[in-house]
């Protein structure tokens, strides 16, 4: 797990300094010196400001704000291009042009040398990678930010990939969280449009993520997981995986002989069914979401294969969605009550599914919830796409200071995905139809006896666990009280920039007043003619002029520095 250090740590070391120098430099090129202004981040590399060319480059006034956000994300490496796949899932964070822009992302890297893999095989396994298979292709398939594949080839005969992960990238992603917890913090102090986001508690979930993906321990457990819930389904093929090659750096799994299935006259070739391939595929994801409650997060048609006979097969399992029971039962009673036309079930489910950032208005929420409602009512069921229906949905509820929780924007991002790839297998898939039955089946569910007497008794038992601890909850608040160690305390938020500003004020006139008080002594000095002198001139007066000409020259730059008088 990575762990963030605090603001103060952030500059201690060249590591440090010299990667915020490189972002700075490359946030220039890319036309974003306002934004490193508003974020005034001169307080704290003010020299280095100096030296860096603010000018961005001519040509990069072609591309839209949103596409040079893309450029920038992209040249600055690993962490940022897996921020940018984040927030390409957050519409509630960011514009849909940029959602848009993010999802073009690519994590596409050149790759590492072939002895870089072998110190890491003698690293995590003690020996080279030619000692642990029959053949081992030291030229990658594939190479990407966080590491490259290799084809191999067993003792046995079975043919495998082997991920390894890049040599210290997990020191580069450190220094890059670490800046990106400052920036954080620099956006909560100065950006309002950010404040109600709590830019930090983004940066720490991304930190979670990235700590996730980068153990290969926990992809291959993924793996496992993914094969245990399709155990017996000849409708899919999981890679097997093999856990005594494998380490946090490495890792082996079966390689799939398929076709990606955005190769459509390959797949034709194979004789192929691409509307079976496409009902089958949106299905599959579908029982991952709402069945299991742990799906592929990314299933774009890159990370989907087809073999002979219609067969899907998924790979990499770095980025995996969780939901628990409750978020899917509360989701398809949404997305089923929208289709119906029950506004007030619509209104209780977005409540129960969503978080408030403050105080919402139910009845103005009510009026664009009907305008929803009214899009989808009368339209055949099989009309409706569920990307455009996802889209409204999350468009509305941003406009109403609502979020949902991270893992259901990723499984909105899957189901978006999978019928986009669905569309290009079959222009006339209908995922909705698909879906209602996975519904349905969540909404039965919930009547089951079984499921009635389960949530009874752990009711009941809650209840009683409650009844047993608050009395002793009750006599830690009166000694408190009674001892005086509870207070209630005020904290006044958004004065943080007010308090900079008096700060910098402050500053501007104590250094005016002792600029004052040096013209003010080397004038008396030249008028009592106090030697030594130079060409008649006492030359201590002569040096204070000077000096207070540098400090008055330095204040004025200062001041037309931050475009402020």
């Amino acid at each position: 797990m990575f762990s963030i250090r605090k603001l103060g740590a952030i500059g201690r070391t060249y590591r440090h300094l010299n990667r915020y120098h490189r972002i700075l430099r490359v946030l220039f090129k890319y036309g974003f010196e306002d934004l490193v202004d508003r974020l005034h981040i001169d307080q704290y590399l003010e020299s280095g400001l100096q030296m860096i060319n603010r000018k961005p480059r001519e040509q990069i006034t072609r591309f839209s704000r949103p596409e040079r956000l893309r450029l920038v994300f992209e040249e600055l490496g690993p962490t940022f291009i897996k921020l940018g796949q984040l927030l390409s899932t957050r519409p509630d964070l960011i514009p849909a042009s940029y959602v848009h822009e993010l999802t073009k992302l690519q994590d596409d890297i050149p790759p590492f040398a072939s002895e870089a893999v072998k110190e890491i095989f003698q690293e995590e396994l003690g020996k080279n990678p030619e000692e642990f298979f029959l053949s081992f292709e030291s030229e990658p398939l594939a190479a990407a930010s966080i590491g490259q594949v290799h084809f191999a080839r067993l003792d046995s005969g079975e043919e495998v990939v082997v991920k390894v992960q890049r040599p210290k990238i997990d020191q580069v992603i450190a220094v890059d969280l670490e800046i990106l917890a400052h920036l954080a913090s620099l956006m909560e102090q100065y950006l309002e449009e950010f404040q109600g986001h709590s830019p930090s508690d983004i940066v720490e979930e991304f930190a979670r993520g990235l700590s996730r993906e980068i153990d290969f321990n926990t992809e291959l457990a993924n793996i496992q997981r993914f094969s245990r819930q399709f155990e017996g389904n000849n409708t899919i093929l999981v890679p097997k995986v093999y856990p005594h090659l494998s380490t946090e750096r490495i890792l082996v799994m079966e390689y799939i002989a398929g076709v990606k299935c955005s190769h459509l006259q390959k797949l034709k070739d194979m004789d192929c069914d691409l509307s079976l391939l496409a009902r089958r595929g949106a299905n599959l994801v579908m029982e991952q979401i709402f069945v299991h409650g742990f799906f592929h997060a990314d299933p774009h048609p890159g990370n989907i294969f087809i073999l002979p006979g219609n067969v899907i097969s998924f790979i990499d399992f770095g980025q995996m969605g969780r939901l628990s029971l409750r978020d899917r039962e509360v989701f398809a009673n949404l997305v089923l009550s929208l289709v119906s036309g029950d506004e007030r079930k619509i209104l209780n489910g977005i409540l129960a599914i969503t978080i408030q950032q403050g105080e919402v208005d139910r009845e103005l929420l009510s009026r664009d919830l009907a305008g929803l409602i009214d899009l989808y009512l009368y339209r055949p069921l099989g009309e409706i796409k569920a990307a455009k229906l996802l889209q409204d949905m999350l468009d509305l509820i941003s406009r109403h200071k609502l979020s949902f929780r991270p893992s259901m924007y990723l499984m909105m991002k899957a189901l978006s995905t999978v019928e986009g790839v669905g569309l290009m297998l079959d222009p006339d898939l209908q995922l909705i139809l698909l879906a209602k039955p996975f519904m349905r089946k969540i909404q039965l569910g919930r009547m089951d006896p079984r499921r009635i007497t389960e949530d009874i008794l752990d009711t009941s038992e809650s209840y009683v666990q409650l009844l047993r601890e608050m009395p002793d909850e009750v006599l830690s608040i009166l000694k408190l009280l009674r001892t005086g160690k509870m207070k209630v305390e005020f904290e006044h938020l958004g004065l943080q920039s007010l308090r900079k500003t008096l700060d910098r004020v402050s500053n501007r006139i104590a250094y005016s007043i002792v600029l004052a008080a040096l013209i003010i002594g080397s004038s008396l000095i030249v008028l009592s003619d106090i030697p030594p002198r130079w060409h008649d001139i006492p030359l201590i007066g002569i040096i204070g002029f000077l000096v207070a000409g540098v400090m008055g020259f330095w204040l004025l730059l200062s001041i037309l520095r931050h475009g402020r008088m």
